[in-house]
């Protein structure tokens, strides 16, 4: 079952929302909470809001043994997983986007890409040099404008996914892959800022 326009309702909050703004819980056959981030897994399953504050709450109320009718084991540390799971897959696509051509990594070529293509995304390591991280967002906004920003990334984390020692700077490409990074980072943002408080909020 994939994500598409759907709409379904949070089991914490009682709303509809489109599943893009979910994250269904799946229920395993001896009763225990799974997130299921693709919505793929077999079996019953309950939404949630893409964000700590729901999770924590359904789990807090046992929403998802409300919904199903039966006893279900939630983590409490549920909202934690998901968060790390989030993040786990949007680095997962950045190294896809890296085999397919769609991401650069390293100054001289983020700058290079910023001359010739609107970025989807401008990625920068949130233990980078401030310095550095202002001249490549400086150079952005003046030939494309404000661009999605994503700072909640260690440079090692980075590295790793686009397989580097490390990255501080990083651009993805437009196409099906950054549509892809885009939907997972808008879930990951309910659980951790995208940008770190320090940098001004500077997207």
């Amino acid at each position: 079952m994939g994500q598409g326009s759907r709409e379904r309702r949070c089991a914490a909050q009682g709303v509809v929302r489109p599943e893009a703004e979910l994250i269904r819980i799946a229920i395993s056959p001896d009763g225990e909470a799974v997130p299921d981030l693709a919505a793929d897994l077999p079996g019953r399953g309950v939404w949630v809001s893409a964000d700590r504050a729901s999770v924590d709450q359904a789990v807090k109320r046992d929403a998802f043994s409300r919904s199903v009718k039966s006893k279900v084991r939630s983590a409490p540390d549920l909202a934690d997983r998901i968060e790390a799971l989030l993040a786990a897959r949007a680095l997962s696509l950045l190294g896809l986007a890296r085999r397919s051509g769609s991401v650069l990594a390293g100054e001289a070529k983020v700058r290079g890409a910023l001359k010739s293509a609107r970025p989807a995304w401008l990625i920068e390591a949130s233990d980078g040099a401030a310095d550095g991280r202002g001249k490549i967002l400086a150079l952005a906004r003046a030939a494309w404008g404000d661009a999605p920003l994503a700072g909640c990334f260690t440079a090692a984390q980075l590295g790793e996914a686009l397989g580097r020692e490390d990255v501080v700077h990083a651009v993805l490409l437009r196409g099906g892959l950054a549509a892809r990074f885009g939907a997972d980072m808008a879930r990951l943002a309910g659980f951790r800022p995208l940008v770190p408080p320090e940098w001004g909020g500077k997207v």
